[in-house]
């Protein structure tokens, strides 16, 4: 991950219809050279935060050709944003909600967005509610079928009790627990991974998220069929999408993305090779195809 410096983006709070004060990350380039290009809004996974999105979004606001805003979103209980006091608010309407706000807040009436994983549900709802601010959309290792088995891999690790006592140490438990699906990250790529999931607090990381996002988790029934999304899928249809999928994913199986396609006829699928779930975005051909698809489409 690219050294943050202050220059790089500007630090926005905005607040939810609930009173809630949520953070932002503005990556503005000059507005003469990114005049008529519609913004990129990017949302996070269940646990993660807008620094999972900092070097993509460098390379977006910084292109030699085609620049534009990028706004990444902390969602509620996650990164810079507040926890909130009634836990039961963290839930998909609620956070659809703030990215709503984020949108009046900010002046966007239409843009581009890219969803991660929990973030990409979040569209789903959206394009079912609110098409009109969607001008295309890039779903990151999720669609309208999640994996049980995938989604309780996460439910373990994420209350697994284990806390790192140093960054080696985040390094080292991320790698243990994601390495065999991450094979293309390199031991450089695991330290960075740790600087965008885990704050520093006296020197010692430690996870930036409530724990109740993870506690919710565990009141899940796996042993019944989870809900499915293709009704707020067929939202999309009408859109210019993309779908990253890491070869890897235990959460996004290949089935699902092939029946996405099929339902989605203009769908570009992309897989990750030596990635799991979910992604991340900044590594091999992604940003080139990314940018691409932007390009394309938009």
């Amino acid at each position: 991950m690219p050294n943050m410096d202050a220059n790089d983006f500007q630090e926005r709070f905005y607040t939810s219809s609930d009173g809630l004060k949520l953070y932002a990350r503005d990556y503005r380039p000059n507005e003469a050279v990114a005049a008529g290009r519609l913004p990129v809004i990017c949302l996070p996974g269940l646990t993660r935060n807008s620094r999972d999105f900092h070097p993509l979004a460098l390379l977006l606001s910084r292109d030699a050709t085609a620049p534009r805003r990028v706004i990444a979103l902390d969602s509620r209980g996650r990164g810079n944003s507040a926890w909130d006091e009634n836990k039961a608010n963290y839930n998909l309407a609620i956070e659809a909600g703030d990215v709503l706000a984020a949108c009046a807040e900010f002046g966007i009436e239409r843009a581009i967005f890219i969803g991660t994983s929990r973030g990409g549900l979040i569209l789903h709802l959206i394009a079912a509610t609110r098409p009109d601010l969607l001008e295309a959309v890039i779903l990151n290792d999720i669609g309208p079928v999640i994996e049980a088995e995938g989604l309780a891999l996460i439910r373990d690790y994420l209350n697994s009790g284990r806390r790192p006592a140093d960054w080696n140490e985040a390094a080292d438990i991320l790698q243990e627990n994601h390495g065999a699906s991450f094979t293309a990250l390199e031991e450089q790529d695991w330290r960075e991974m740790a600087l965008a999931l885990y704050r520093d607090v006296g020197g010692r990381p430690v996870a930036d998220f409530d724990p109740a996002i993870a506690e919710v988790l565990k009141s899940i029934d796996f042993g019944r069929p989870l809900p499915d999304l293709w009704e707020q899928f067929a939202s999309l249809s009408r859109l210019p999408l993309m779908l990253i999928r890491g070869k890897n994913s235990p959460l996004l199986s290949e089935e699902t993305a092939n029946e996405m396609a099929r339902r989605h006829s203009a769908l570009i699928l992309h897989a990750a090779d030596g990635q799991g779930h979910a992604p991340l975005l900044h590594l091999g051909n992604i940003p080139a195809a990314i940018r691409a698809f932007i390009t394309a489409c938009c």
